[in-house]
């Protein structure tokens, strides 16, 4: 299903380096709004940096694949040499593609993760790659993703009849 994630976690802080690395993860392309970091906050997180070197320490790369301008995710990203595209369009898919290609790795070797349904779970879902719902790290948001909230609360309705969306300190089936 094209808004369906094929897992959910409750934070990307939870993911675990060895159930990714039994998975076959190389690379974990992340959204930063509300993913990373908080979208209102511009210095960095400490998480953030733990989590990039746990990654690269069991040999997988962290992308950030994100809507932002260059301008703003390299001010945030830069100082940790974090690999990122800016202006990705999602939920359009051909960022996570041409990036996934350009690293040399099939689409099961990556995995999506972002916090909203209609960007980051569906591009993810239409490269073909793993997608991973995360719970928003806070409540509020930039003005244009209220639009998306509300439209994310009638596909939360409909995913539910079917099996309800629900997330867990483990990656879980989405």
């Amino acid at each position: 299903m094209l808004f369906r994630p094929r897992y959910t976690i409750d934070t990307i802080y939870h993911l675990d380096t060895a159930v990714l690395q039994q998975k076959g993860i190389k690379a974990v392309f992340s959204d930063l709004d509300n993913t990373l970091l908080a979208w209102n906050e511009f210095e960095t997180a400490k998480q953030m940096d733990e989590l990039n070197q746990r990654l690269a320490q069991a040999g997988i790369k962290l992308v950030v694949i994100s809507n932002n301008n260059a301008e703003r995710i390299g001010k945030v990203l830069n100082p940790y040499q974090i690999a990122f595209v800016a202006k990705a369009k999602k939920p359009l898919p051909f960022a996570i593609t041409k990036k996934r290609r350009e690293m040399g790795l099939k689409k099961q070797q990556v995995m999506m993760v972002g916090d909203q349904l209609i960007t980051d779970i569906q591009a993810g879902n239409l490269a073909g790659v793993e997608s991973v719902l995360v719970k928003p790290l806070i409540e509020t948001d930039k003005w244009n993703t209220c639009i998306n909230r509300f439209l994310e609360k009638i596909i939360f309705f409909f995913l539910a009849l079917a099996h309800p969306v629900t997330f867990k300190e483990t990656l879980k089936n989405g």
